[in-house]
């Protein structure tokens, strides 16, 4: 594991630039991570920046169409050093009845792509390959909206794929309504909305919801109260390493995760849990080993699906640490790995967040083909054979790494 060392100078395009150690408390880290920010997006109060469908293997076995929507609302209270989603949040607090008419939005949006037989699909304004939306919708102003991070919930596809829509395409049975932060913080997402959220949401069999553990409580159960269908919380377990969640600057432990995955068992709330794979100050091999802990630690608390999310750079913080030599990307084969362990298990379902995979892949002739495995083992909760590639062989062979991926069956 790396360890934080001091400032140290380095070269780039002829000139030399200091870049500064990680600090060691979690005011200093605050001002740190926000210090190396790129812009916030502009965004419409009255419009979720992003919504989709997707297909995703429920508890029972079964494939059915889920609904995503990416509300527009305040950023969450924590800076968290791999987060980058608050550049599609707000610095104020949306308005009485706005997260309502962004459902509204969304659901009609969607409704008219599934009538007319596109695919709900989403890009991100942090990418150079930018492709707009297929049926899908934006936030005022902008037609490139989701960026995904290595933070506490995943960007489409989790668990499955992106719609691709037909004639035919079913309505989706299951909603998630993820906010960049956490549901239940009053300035994100205001209480008194939620009977009008509830009614939205009203024929949907169940509907998902994000939040750090820390505000899962009363509010949580007010709201359970007002759903025809079952409430699942989603919350960000990141690692379970014991040096690395802290640095992560989450501002919560391992006790306060297992307290809150408790009481949401206790009272008839479902919990799926994001895991980082390769957060920072890891290499590969503790990468894996870590998210094969993380894995078991989430069902050990109750979970019914932990999503794998591979950490990804974009927010400034991890660049910083990149330059460092105290961050990479995970490999895609780690996330293989980690994927085929927790299916292996076939203690409850495990998935691999596939949005921009091919960030994570060195070898663009056997890419396709081992992300449509990946697919497949998401929607089948079923392991496969690993693809087979000689440059992949080849490649590592020249690299030192070892010659063969392990399915981890």
């Amino acid at each position: 594991m790396a360890q934080v060392g001091q400032n140290f100078t380095f070269r780039r395009d002829g000139r030399d630039f200091v870049s500064a150690a990680y600090p060691n408390t979690a005011g200093e880290r605050d001002r740190w991570i926000r210090a190396r920010r790129p812009a916030r997006h502009g965004l419409d109060p009255l419009r979720p920046f992003a919504c989709l469908t997707e297909q995703e293997r429920t508890d029972s076995g079964e494939v059915v169409s889920v609904a995503t929507v990416f509300l527009t609302n305040r950023e969450c209270p924590w800076r968290c050093l791999m987060c980058d989603l608050w550049q599609n949040t707000l610095t104020k607090s949306v308005p009485a009845g706005a997260i309502p008419k962004q459902i509204d939005w969304a659901l009609k949006e969607l409704g008219a792509a599934r009538d007319a037989g596109c695919a709900s699909a989403v890009r991100s304004p942090g990418f150079s390959r930018s492709v707009p939306p297929k049926g899908g919708t934006t936030n005022e102003g902008f037609a490139l909206v989701v960026r995904s991070s290595g933070f506490s919930r995943p960007v489409p596809p989790e668990g499955g794929t992106t719609n691709r829509g037909t004639t035919n395409a079913a309505r989706p049975r299951q909603i998630k309504l993820y906010n960049s932060g956490s549901f239940f913080d009053p300035r994100a997402i205001p209480p008194g909305d939620y009977p009008a959220i509830a009614a939205r949401v009203h024929g949907f069999e169940r509907v998902t919801v994000e939040c750090h553990p820390s505000l899962v409580g009363e509010s949580t159960l007010r709201f359970r109260d007002l759903l025809a269908g079952q409430l699942e919380v989603a919350m960000g377990l990141e690692t379970v390493h014991p040096q690395v969640l802290p640095r992560l600057n989450k501002r919560m432990t391992l006790e306060q995760f297992s307290r809150a995955a408790d009481f949401l068992r206790e009272h008839g709330v479902a919990l799926r849990v994001f895991i980082l794979v390769k957060p920072p100050f890891l290499d590969e091999a503790e990468a894996l080993e870590w998210a094969k802990r993380s894995v078991d630690f989430a069902f050990d608390c109750g979970a019914a699906v932990a999503s794998l999310i591979p950490t990804r750079s974009g927010n400034g913080a991890l660049e910083a640490l990149a330059e460092r030599g105290e961050f990479s990307p995970p490999r895609l084969a780690t996330l293989e790995a980690a994927l085929a362990y927790g299916v292996g298990l076939q203690r409850k379902r495990v998935f691999a967040d596939l949005w921009d995979l091919e960030k994570f892949s060195d070898c663009d002739r056997c890419f396709s083909k081992r992300k449509e495995r990946l697919e497949r083992i998401n929607l089948s909760q079923m392991n496969e054979a690993p693809v087979q590639c000689r440059r992949c062989v080849d490649l590592n062979s020249a690299r030192g790494r070892p010659t063969g991926r392990k399915d981890g069956r």
